[in-house]
């Protein structure tokens, strides 16, 4: 699976595990053929020309096996993580070589050149190298069984040649020894590195995954966040070549807001690259119903400003109240927008509504997931982090509704005072009250930066 000329320093700790393993299994054929093939063999081999020549045959075939072995090792394993199918013709080549090495042993054996002390030995030998890697090729169930088909094979030709007694008796355990020995070894080893890959690559798909879902959030904080902002520029720089056209100096002012919006633009991307952009449901209420007023929209925000409700759930009411209000300004023509919060033991519901919404949903007050934008869709995802949930679309007779809702946690209800029912804004900070809680200086209106008579006049005449 990796190249093993790389220096041993320059690989992982997992890619180490994975050589030497690899470099062991490999190294098992070499250690069988050396303990129980090389010195049983010169140990028992009648010292005869006939029995020489052919028992350096059968080392030669022992050795040949080994190196077939060495090189199925690799594609053995991809085959058992399930990364590449093996060539076939490889294990072929291999069995038939054993069943060569088993026929040369059988020779052996019939012209008498070798005892029958190392026999038992040689035989369990024989099958070593197509075993390590038959055991990653099969289940093994199948394995136990062509093993023990293997253990009947090999009793049969030496009894064939006139093996008898206890060394025929013998047959049989060594070759099931040998390769349960292997099975026992190899396949586990094999399986630990295959888990051990397999949690390297979750912990690789882990990082992607949060990369991923680190580039959606800054996708989702950059549309809320510049979507309203942009509009208020677009807004206040079509305000200002108007009142230019007429020769009136209050362009000047609202180039100043277009220019101090644009810088308060740049911070709110920096607090975004940073992480720690929060909206806040209090001045995006105050916002939204300034910038409104500002575009000739008439905005009514009734119910209280939702102090009692944990900051994750301001928090994400508040970006629903800027995305409502940039879709307010960027679809249909509408002329009011109600904003109701309302906040019970159980959920907090908020709700926006306007006029002038055109008949398709794809368009009216928002996109609804469609190819028409992703504010929505970002809006969801938020609200689901809460648990919470997202309702757009068009009412009939030309109204958009967009309702949010976000359970809340168990506890006792605080029912919002009939006077901030009745009189909503007082319990809002006023767009005009301060700089800090308006986008807009206190001298003027909040969403034009000139009086709220010039304002609407101006947006009717240019629509």
């Amino acid at each position: 699976m990796w190249d093993w000329r790389r220096s041993w320093r320059e690989r992982s700790k997992l890619e180490r595990i994975d050589l030497y393993s690899r470099v062991t299994i490999s190294a098992m054929p070499w250690l069988f053929i050396l303990t129980w093939g090389a010195l049983p063999l010169g140990a028992d081999l009648r010292r005869t020309p006939l029995p020489i020549a052919v028992g350096a045959v059968f080392l030669l075939v022992s050795l040949v096996q080994c190196l077939l072995s060495n090189r199925n090792v690799r594609p053995s394993y991809l085959h058992y993580l399930g990364t590449a199918p093996f060539p076939r013709r490889r294990q072929t080549v291999s069995l038939a070589l054993m069943l060569l090495g088993l026929g040369i042993l059988a020779t052996l054996v019939a012209l008498d050149g070798l005892g029958t002390g190392g026999l038992v030995m040689l035989v369990g030998n024989t099958s070593i190298p197509f075993v390590i890697t038959q055991v990653l090729l099969v289940p093994v169930r199948t394995f136990l069984l062509q093993l023990l088909a293997l253990a009947a094979l090999n009793v049969g030709v030496f009894a064939a040649v006139g093996v008898r007694g206890g060394t025929l008796a013998g047959v049989a355990p060594a070759t099931l020894f040998g390769a349960l020995l292997v099975l026992i070894s190899v396949r586990p080893s094999v399986w630990s590195l295959s888990v051990m890959w397999q949690a390297e690559e979750a912990r690789d798909l882990q990082a992607r995954l949060a990369v991923a879902e680190e580039r959606l959030r800054f996708g989702r904080d950059m549309h809320d966040v510049l979507g309203r902002n942009l509009a208020v520029i677009a807004l206040k720089s079509e305000l200002a070549v108007e009142l230019a056209q007429r020769g009136k100096p209050a362009a000047v002012d609202q180039m100043v807001e277009v220019m101090r919006i644009a810088r308060s633009s740049q911070q709110e991307v920096r607090d975004v690259v940073r992480g720690y952009r929060e909206a806040d449901l209090v001045t995006e209420l105050a916002g939204a119903q300034g910038v409104l007023r500002a575009a000739g929209i008439e905005c009514e925000v009734a119910g209280d400003a939702g102090a009692e409700l944990p900051a994750p759930v301001r928090s994400a009411l508040g970006w629903v109240v800027r995305e409502a209000a940039t879709n307010v300004l960027r679809h249909g023509d509408p002329r009011h927008c109600a904003i109701r919060l309302r906040t019970a033991a159980d959920a907090a519901v908020l709700e926006v509504e306007n006029d002038g919404a055109p008949s398709s949903a794809d368009t009216a007050g928002g996109s609804t997931d469609g190819a028409g934008g992703s504010g929505l869709a970002g809006l969801r995802e938020r609200l689901r982090e809460l648990d919470g949930s997202l309702d757009a679309g068009p009412t009939g007779s030309g109204v958009f509704r967009l309702m949010a809702r976000i359970p809340l946690p168990s506890r006792t209800a605080t029912p919002a005072s009939p006077s901030a029912l009745a009189s909503p804004t007082d319990s809002l900070p006023s767009p005009t009250d301060s700089p800090a809680s308006s986008p807009l200086p206190p001298s003027r209106d909040p969403g034009t930066g000139v009086g709220m008579s010039a304002a609407p006049d101006l947006v009717k005449e240019r629509r």
